[in-house]
């Protein structure tokens, strides 16, 4: 604290120790950095506590509610007005409505929600998309990368869900079929349910969640 104080340096500087470390700018380089990873260390134990917390790495489980994933807003529950009728998705992360655990010990429970109109969903979509919102793996099924893209489509006027490592496309009103790119295979959809504008999941994925090379 005190080399924030040039004023007060040779008062500081009184102790053989002290001064060692006040004129010798390189062993006072050192120090400022142990410091830091000190600071460093103290904090990360409290992140890696929150992912492994009992339950945190369960794949979303029903009655879940669901909370943004990223942004300034992260960790906010996700209400059915939050979302805008044709994008864009907001992506998140189930969470135990009893413990307020959130489900991100495994990157292969976040999800990304986006609301569509329901005469453009299929039948099997439809079913599990109240108020047109569906819900699906954030894990793109080629390589695992994280879909990050809501774009018109290569052959098409529609945006889908977008792959940028390599380019792969889903159209998350068929069921989030594979419509461009390399992927193998849809993405697993997660069932919901809205009652009074919270949303909440309806059951387990339907489908296999992350990468799977060949299909």
């Amino acid at each position: 604290m005190s080399e924030s104080n040039p004023s007060a340096s040779s008062e500081q500087c009184g102790e053989s120790e002290a001064a060692a470390s006040c004129t010798d700018p390189t062993r006072r380089a050192v120090l400022t950095a142990l410091a830091g990873c000190a600071c460093l260390a103290a904090i990360e134990p409290a992140a890696a506590d929150d992912e492994d917390q009992p339950g945190a790495s369960e794949r979303p489980q029903k009655a879940d509610v669901l909370v943004r994933a990223e942004g300034d807003k992260a960790g906010q529950v996700i209400k059915s007005d939050d979302l805008k009728l044709g994008g864009p998705p907001i992506r998140a992360w189930p969470q135990d409505p009893k413990s307020s655990v959130v489900r991100k010990g495994s990157r292969l429970n976040e999800v990304v929600l986006v609301k569509l109109d329901p005469s453009e969903l299929d039948d099997a979509t439809r079913a599990r998309a109240p108020d047109g919102i569906v819900c699906y793996s954030v894990i793109c099924t080629h390589a695992g990368c994280p879909i990050t893209a809501w774009l018109k489509q290569d052959q098409g006027d529609k945006n889908v869900l977008k792959c940028l490592c390599h380019n792969s496309e889903y159209d998350p009103r068929q069921n989030a079929q594979v419509v461009f790119g390399p992927a193998p295979r849809r993405l697993a959809a997660l069932p919901l349910t809205v009652a009074d504008g919270a949303i909440t999941v309806a059951a387990p994925f339907v489908g296999k969640v992350g990468a799977q090379q060949g299909g």
